[in-house]
């Protein structure tokens, strides 16, 4: 029997993702992307090799998506109003898809071209940011990093109800973002 007609890796991909938000990551299955599909699990199987290549491709479309958002938030700005900026869609997209969000952490498979370049996309973003505050070459490897790690153990914590004291949580985000904006107008003197 041949592939159903309308799905396509794209679709699944977007199916995968709704499946992902709504019950994390961890629990995604083909069973479960194929009820969303409308077909059976042997039909899902006629258009991915199986549950690695839908996460590989979650995680592609996650970074993406992801990198979007913050180009999309950061264009015009620089320092301090372009990082806040980034930082804000980060937690937003990480807030609104934390099942997109987890997918798209893992880093590329060496040969996989395709993502590698939408992690080079994303790097390069921040990148950019971090050049507002003179931040270059290997110095802006090791800002990525903190700047990576910072976001993605903030909004992971927050996703999973890690923070259970009654202060607002996005005061403590302000403030944390605001130590990001201090440490990194001192970051290269600090190297």
């Amino acid at each position: 029997m041949p592939p159903r007609p309308g799905l396509n890796r794209l679709r699944i991909t977007a199916e995968a993702a709704a499946v992902a938000d709504e019950n994390g990551l961890e629990r995604l299955t083909l069973a479960a992307v194929a009820k969303r599909c409308g077909v059976s699990l042997p039909g899902l199987y006629k258009h991915v090799e199986g549950l690695d290549a839908v996460r590989r491709d979650l995680a592609v479309h996650a970074v993406r998506e992801l990198t979007a958002a913050m180009a999309m938030a950061a264009a015009g700005l620089a320092g301090r109003d372009a990082l806040h900026a980034v930082a804000h869609a980060y937690r937003a997209f990480a807030t609104a898809h934390p099942g997109l969000a987890a997918a798209g952490v893992a880093a590329p498979a060496p040969d996989d071209t395709e993502h590698a370049q939408a992690g080079v996309a994303a790097v390069t973003v921040l990148a950019s940011v971090l050049k507002g505050y003179g931040i270059e070459g290997a110095d802006a490897v090791d800002a990525v990093r903190a700047l990576r790690a910072t976001l993605h153990g903030f909004t992971s914590l927050e996703s999973a109800g890690g923070f259970g004291l009654a202060q607002s949580v996005d005061t403590s985000f302000t403030r944390l973002v605001d130590g990001l904006d201090a440490a990194f107008r001192h970051w290269s003197a600090a190297g």
